[in-house]
């Protein structure tokens, strides 16, 4: 693996990223990732404490831009109808998950590494339940707006969001075909569906 030419922080982001899909979390160790990078392993801790936190960062720097969606629109409440918010969210979870999941599958596989990340996001105050709270906390404002209906249980319809985009990275792989469903319509299908559960009255489903 060839280093790419950049500023080093964005070339371990790169390489980390890179090695992650390739050889798995637990084999990119922060020696391998520096050398791909074309940089000391001590140059990779001038800019991150831990290969956890470099996971962390290339899972908020190199994918699917999910965080920042979910804050954007829980800061405005009303832009946009509900349908395409929330079709969007579903579109960019997906692909969020559909490229994460190859890169944190290897945790499950060891205990120590697990425990050692868990740890680590908890430090960070990180991890894969954040996306849970961030949905929750549009949905509320949302339902503060009156677009929501009162009696819907927005923590359990961000869950069932999230959690469809999430199976929808890995449920796929042993069909006949191995494809995934296209991203666009899943996520106008999962949008629609919820919207038919959540929505306050008077709202278009």
């Amino acid at each position: 693996m060839e280093p790419k030419p950049g500023p080093a922080r964005v070339r371990i982001l790169d390489a980390a990223h890179e090695l992650m899909l390739t050889v798995g979390l637990a084999r990119a160790t922060t020696k391998e990732i520096a050398k791909a990078a074309g940089c000391s392993e001590a140059a990779l801790y001038k800019y991150f404490a831990s290969k956890e936190e470099v996971f962390i960062r290339v899972l908020a720097e190199r994918l699917p831009k999910l965080a920042p969606l979910l804050h954007a629109l829980a800061a405005e409440p009303g832009r946009n109808s509900l349908e395409e918010n929330l079709t969007e969210i579903a579109r960019q979870a997906a692909l969020f998950y559909e490229q994460s999941f190859p890169i944190a599958a290897s945790l499950y596989a060891e205990t120590q590494l697990k425990r050692r990340h868990d740890d680590a996001m908890r430090e960070m105050d990180s991890g894969p339940h954040k996306p849970i709270e961030w949905l929750d906390t549009y949905l509320r404002a949302e339902q503060s707006i009156g677009r929501v209906a009162l009696t819907a249980d927005t923590f359990a319809a961000a869950s069932l969001l999230l959690g469809a985009c999430a199976q929808r990275a890995f449920a796929y792989d042993a069909t006949q075909d191995g494809v995934r469903p296209p991203v666009e319509e899943f996520a106008a299908r999962l949008a629609r569906t919820l919207l038919g559960g959540i929505a306050a009255a008077g709202e278009s489903v």
